[in-house]
C-alpha cells in the first residue's frame, strides 16, 4: 500500500521500486563498508587510501538520498534499516581488524564491482518503465565506476590479483 500516488502504472512502479530499493540497501552498505576500512586501514599508503575511502562514503550518500527520494516520489517506502541492508546486501563483510593498504583497496575494489554489477541490471531494468530512475542510476553508477578505476589503479602493483 502506498499513501502517494504514483504517476507510473502499479506494474512499473513494483519495477522501479525494487531497483531503487536495491540501490539503496546498496549504497547504505557500501557506505559502512567503506567506512569501516577507513577506519581500519594500516600501511605506507595509508593516507591515500584512507582519503579516498572517505571519497567513496561521500558518494554513497549523496547517491543514497537522491535515491531514497526518488522511491518516495513514486510512493515507495525507501527502507534503510540494518536489518534490512543486513538481509538483502550483496557486498561481501569486511574481515575484523586492520586491513593493510592493499587489502583494504582490494576489499573496495570487490565491493564496487559488484555494487556496479548489481546498478548496471538495474539500469535496464528501469529502462521502458520509467527513464527518469533510470537516468538516476546511470548517474550514480558513473560515478561508482570512477572510484571503482581508481581503487583498480592504486591496485596495479599490489600483487597477486592486480
Amino acid at each position: 500500500m502506498s499513501v502517494l500516488k504514483s504517476p507510473l502504472s502499479e506494474e512499473n512502479r513494483q519495477i522501479v521500486g525494487d531497483a531503487l530499493q536495491g540501490a539503496l540497501v546498496d549504497l547504505v552498505d557500501l557506505s559502512l563498508v567503506a567506512k569501516q576500512v577507513h577506519w581500519t586501514v594500516v600501511g605506507p599508503r595509508f593516507r591515500s587510501v584512507h582519503l579516498q575511502l572517505d571519497e567513496v562514503v561521500d558518494t554513497a550518500r549523496q547517491h543514497m538520498d537522491t535515491v531514497a527520494e526518488r522511491a518516495s516520489a513514486i510512493g515507495v517506502a525507501p527502507d534503510g534499516r540494518a536489518e534490512t541492508v543486513a538481509k538483502s546486501s550483496g557486498i561481501d563483510t569486511v574481515k575484523d581488524g586492520w586491513s593493510g593498504d592493499v587489502e583494504a583497496v582490494r576489499s573496495l575494489i570487490g565491493a564496487l564491482s559488484t555494487v556496479i554489477g548489481r546498478m548496471r541490471e538495474r539500469i535496464e531494468a528501469t529502462a521502458d518503465p520509467d527513464p527518469v530512475t533510470q537516468d538516476i542510476l546511470i548517474g550514480l553508477t558513473r560515478d561508482l565506476e570512477k572510484h571503482h578505476w581508481m581503487f583498480q589503479a592504486e591496485n596495479v602493483n599490489g600483487g597477486p590479483g592486480a
